[in-house]
């Protein structure tokens, strides 16, 4: 690359405009750069050959007599000719690119792929050789973007040579002729041609064109037509007016309808286990490939198998296969799911450490063949500075209308805030999803003892039950509010089978929103009362406290609540929100965060009053999410954060 190329190039990356002045100076610059450059290559040449030389006057020396043969210079009229044939040979004998003078984004086209290099030295001939190559082979790239009357001109002298493009008028579509063959309903094929994408009076792209053939193609075969083929394409360019004439021809083929599923790869499972969560596929159903792809995905994320493929036997127009059609032209063809099975059994150990909780270390095993039924257990041991517990729960695969039930075990200790509790609880759970709603219907029966210095033991136990639906509405990655989930939950328990009556109504919700692409703001509220005469005989896990990262920072974890001494207990009544500003550092996985929280746990509405935290956190964007941790100050400075390794 050229000196006088770099210089230029260096300007636009400093911002500065390149002036038609510095352009008519590219001699005067190549000129006195080359010579520059030469004379400091030739330098250090000779700076590097004289390092050696044993002579004290360095090269005032050279003509001296010398006995040191391995530093003589001047003895070595060799290392002068290697020193010459490398400056020669040097990457400075070939000249700059040249400079191409064309609207943008041609001359971004053309300088990537066009072949620029032309020696220094090159005579007439190879010149005039370069600028037929130059001017054949920038008008095949220009035909590409719909420029069918280009020229190009090559102009100056080896070291300044500029290639000036007149790329003419550009060719647009006159005429779209899409003929479609086969069993096609007439109002599919009148959408298929409105969804074209190269539409009449557009560019004609030569990138359009193909995606253009390929869409339309894709739409067709996403849907019945499996085995829909595209039968020519031609495009006729009147280069003289500009106009092009494009002619499309496929054929569908027959329809397809969904045939039965033809397992393979199964040991450990039967085959009713993939039809349990098999929602999409059901045989003479019209072929959808989505439907295929939502099979595979919803095997995918079981812990049965590692590997799934979920795919259908096609045969395109005119040729033999396996299937044939009916008298209806209507194929049914059989899926055929290849599956490859996993170990069920898994034993995970785990250490953290929160400013909620302390440290901790936990033990999990896991197995998703329990007792050879395709039940998947998850169990464990967790032992933390404040809580530990010990748990066991049981999921069942779903029924055939998509229920998905389990039960389980807890047995917890936990002392937080001078209150130390003992509970054991079971429960049944069972949940259904519906587009972006799921709701969890919980039965469970907990039985608590409450221990507080200074204060009397008490029991507590109820049977509750309760409903909970959350909303996770999809939206699009790039969307300006592009996260949300809401919850609701409605319960209670009832005499005498509970030792107080109460119903209990809890609600929570998040929003993301992207300000810019690295400037996010995260909103959340959540609030809940438990309606009874009393506290008095219903579990603290059915109370509120508050305080502690997901809550309020600035404070203790649950430590907003009732006071009696020094313990916190819950309240009946709770709420809290917070706002949250995250700017993460660009091309960086750090951000760093300022936010303001609010909230209170109470069972005195009289007396509720919400308390402040505010701070500054950093961020750091993990494979598992995003990682935080927080200053913040409230009743006090406190650090809150949460890490949890895997082993």
């Amino acid at each position: 690359m050229r000196i006088t190329h770099n210089s230029i190039w260096i300007a636009r990356r400093l911002g500065k405009p390149v002036s038609g002045a510095s352009r008519r100076s590219y001699p005067l610059l190549l000129r006195a750069a080359k010579i520059t450059t030469v004379i400091t290559t030739a330098a250090n040449w000779l700076a590097a050959l004289c390092a050696d030389c044993s002579q004290p006057s360095g090269c005032a020396s050279l003509t001296q007599p010398t006995r040191n043969r391995r530093g003589d210079l001047c003895q070595k009229p060799a290392r002068l000719a290697l020193l010459f044939l490398l400056l020669l040979f040097s990457p400075f004998a070939f000249a700059a690119p040249p400079h191409i003078i064309a609207p943008p984004p041609l001359d971004a086209l053309l300088q990537r792929y066009l072949p620029l290099e032309l020696a220094d030295d090159a005579d007439a001939n190879a010149r005039a050789a370069f600028a037929q190559r130059i001017d054949k082979e920038g008008r095949t790239l220009l035909a590409t973007e719909g420029y069918f009357n280009a020229r190009l001109q090559v102009t100056g002298e080896p070291a300044t040579l500029v290639i000036q493009v007149e790329p003419g008028a550009r060719t647009l579509v006159e005429q779209v002729d899409i003929t479609l063959d086969g069993a096609v309903p007439e109002e599919r094929k009148a959408a298929l041609r409105e969804a074209w994408a190269l539409k009449t009076d557009a560019p004609f792209r030569q990138a359009d064109w193909s995606g253009a053939k390929e869409g339309l193609l894709m739409t067709l075969m996403e849907r019945d037509f499996p085995a829909a083929r595209l039968l020519e394409s031609r495009a006729a360019v009147d280069a003289d007016h500009n106009r092009a004439r494009l002619k499309i021809h496929y054929d569908s083929g027959a329809a397809y309808r969904f045939g039965a599923l033809e397992i393979s790869g199964l040991g450990r499972y039967s085959p009713e286990l993939v039809a349990r969560y098999n929602r999409q596929v059901k045989a003479g159903d019209p072929y959808d490939e989505n439907r295929l792809t939502a099979l595979q995905s919803a095997l995918e994320n079981t812990p049965y198998f590692t590997s799934v493929s979920v795919r259908m036997e096609t045969v395109a127009a005119g040729e033999a296969g396996n299937v044939a059609p009916t008298e209806n032209d209507v194929i049914v063809a059989p899926v055929q799911v290849t599956l490859r099975e996993q170990s069920p059994h898994r034993l995970n150990l785990g250490a953290g450490v929160s400013s909620n909780t302390g440290a901790r270390v936990e033990v999990n095993f896991r197995t998703a063949d329990l007792f050879s039924r395709a039940w998947q257990l998850n169990s464990g041991v967790r032992v933390e500075q404040l809580k530990q517990s010990a748990y066991a729960d049981i999921f069942l695969p779903p029924t055939p209308e998509d229920y998905h039930y389990a039960f389980g075990a807890l047995v917890e200790h936990s002392d937080i805030r001078n209150l130390k509790l003992q509970t054991g609880s079971l429960g049944i759970s069972r949940s259904h999803r519906q587009g972006s709603v799921e709701n969890v219907l919980t039965l469970s029966y907990i039985t608590e003892k409450e221990i507080s210095e200074g204060l009397p033991q008490s029991r507590n136990r109820s049977l509750a039950i309760n409903s909970a639906w959350t909303w996770t509405p999809r939206l699009a990655a790039d969307a300006f509010w592009f996260n949300h989930v809401s919850q609701i939950q409605i319960g209670g328990a009832i005499r005498p089978i509970s030792d107080q009556n109460f119903v209990r109504l809890y609600g929570e919700t998040l929003h993301n929103f992207r300000l810019t692409p690295q400037n996010i703001l995260t909103l959340r509220a959540e609030g809940g009362i438990v309606l009874a005469d009393s506290r008095k005989g219903i579990p603290q896990n059915f109370l509120f406290r508050a305080g502690g990262t997901q809550s309020v920072r600035g404070y203790g974890y649950q430590s907003l609540g009732i006071r009696e001494g020094d313990t916190t207990f819950g309240g009946r009544y709770l709420l809290t929100a917070s706002g949250e500003f995250t700017h993460w550092l660009t091309n960086s996985p750090w951000g760093v965060a300022a936010f303001v929280d609010v909230g209170n746990a109470g069972d005195d509405k009289k007396t509720f009053r919400l308390q402040q935290g505010y701070g500054v956190g950093a961020r750091w964007k993990s494979e598992a999410g995003a990682v935080g941790v927080d200053l913040a100050y409230g009743n006090n400075w406190h650090l809150h954060f949460a890490l949890s390794l895997p082993f």
